[in-house]
């Protein structure tokens, strides 16, 4: 059964490219293996996360990030069931937030910043498919 889980979550401290390509590429390293693939959005410290797979595997892995210390305020935004993937050709891509279109985030929240914490399940992931649908991936297909 496969499932597709979108969470979001503050950085314990402040997160740099280094730091976010370094997460990036563990991602890429062990996500096949487990068959999960995925995104990631991060702007201003709020990370916003989709990740697909099988049921065990991706519970598993959420539960690994919430007792990772470089996360905080984690909150379970949608978990569903799914027929099929929407991200099945990325181990894990980066939504290049600095390719955004403030107006976009507006569309979903009262501010144009991202913060899915104001935001319910539904809206963060339909705010999330536009954030994937408008801005560039970066990081290779996995």
């Amino acid at each position: 059964m496969l499932v597709r889980l979108l969470y979001a979550s503050r950085a314990a401290e402040t997160v740099d490219q280094d730091t976010l390509h370094h997460i990036l590429r563990q991602s890429k390293a062990n996500n096949p293996a487990l068959g999960i693939t995925g995104l990631l959005c991060c702007s201003d410290g709020i990370f916003i996360q989709a990740l697909e797979g099988g049921r065990q595997a991706v519970n598993r892995l959420y539960l690994k990030i919430a007792q990772d210390p470089r996360h905080r305020d984690l909150v379970l935004l949608a978990y569903d069931e799914i027929l099929e993937r929407r991200f099945a050709g990325w181990a894990m891509g980066q939504v290049n937030m600095a390719r955004l279109n403030p107006a976009l985030l507006l569309k979903y929240s009262a501010t144009p910043t991202l913060d899915p914490y104001a935001a319910s399940g539904r809206v963060a992931l339909a705010m999330f498919d536009e954030l994937v649908a408008t801005a560039s991936i970066m990081a290779e297909r996995g």
